[in-house]
């Protein structure tokens, strides 16, 4: 077993990791711990009640978090003529088509969200050996397909998160960093629990969010109150 620096061991005797607290509380106490050198990222991850290897379980999507995500995000765009002018006058970072997929085949990735035109999926599609394993393949279904380039551009920019739930039926997503006010940190947190809820499949049965923590990148998780998510509470 790794031996623990003085200052994860500070950390950890600051709360005790087996108690369940309020959503507002939890934020606070990894935001408190998030003493390293650089602005660590505040995460939220969740554990659902689902069997993602079946269709009909699997949680999916897109959030807009109401204050970003505090992260640059790279956008590689796939289009041509007026849409590739479009791409780039709404920001996008890389935007091409044969070069662009010809980059990529090459290992030169230049960017961290990929959208494409509908008429650029035919050579999309032959790069899914290489974007699909780093969730960086177009789909319809997060409007990261489609002819409104300026709008799916803009959202990716302005800290848009995608989502997809692992095997073990956790899904997670940073919701800002460290030196984000703990108000905004709160509202990113329940905007992303509610797509969580929204996203539910029909095949989910029983409980469906079934344990909730928050941490930071050098942190311990919190164990998170499931019942303290609502905006309401």
């Amino acid at each position: 077993m790794a031996k623990q620096g003085k200052r994860l061991k500070a950390i950890y005797g600051s709360f005790d990791r087996d108690t369940i607290v309020p959503i507002q509380q939890a934020i606070s106490l990894v935001k408190a711990n998030a003493k390293a050198k650089f602005d660590e990222t505040i995460e939220i991850s969740m554990n659902l009640g689902i069997d993602p290897r079946h269709a009909d379980q699997m949680v999916r999507g897109v959030v807009g978090l109401p204050n970003g995500t505090g992260k640059t995000v790279r956008v590689g765009v796939f289009a041509r003529g007026p849409k590739a002018d479009e791409a780039l006058a709404a920001g996008a970072d890389v935007v091409g088509a044969d070069d662009l997929a010809a980059a990529v085949q090459e290992g030169r990735i230049e960017f961290d969200r990929c959208i494409a035109t509908p008429d650029m999926m035919a050579l999309v599609g032959r790069l899914g050996k290489i974007l699909g394993p780093r969730g960086l393949m177009p789909n319809p279904r997060l409007g990261t397909v489609t002819m409104d380039v300026r709008g799916a551009v803009t959202a990716a920019k302005a800290g848009q998160v995608e989502f997809r739930a692992e095997k073990a039926g956790i899904v997670h997503a940073g919701i800002g960093k460290a030196s984000f006010d703990e108000e905004k940190l709160l509202e990113n947190a329940r905007a992303f629990v509610e797509a969580i809820q929204r996203a539910r499949p029909a095949g989910a049965k029983g409980t469906y969010v079934k344990k909730v923590s928050v941490a930071s990148t050098m942190g311990p998780g919190v164990k998170v109150d499931i019942a303290t998510l609502s905006a309401a509470t």
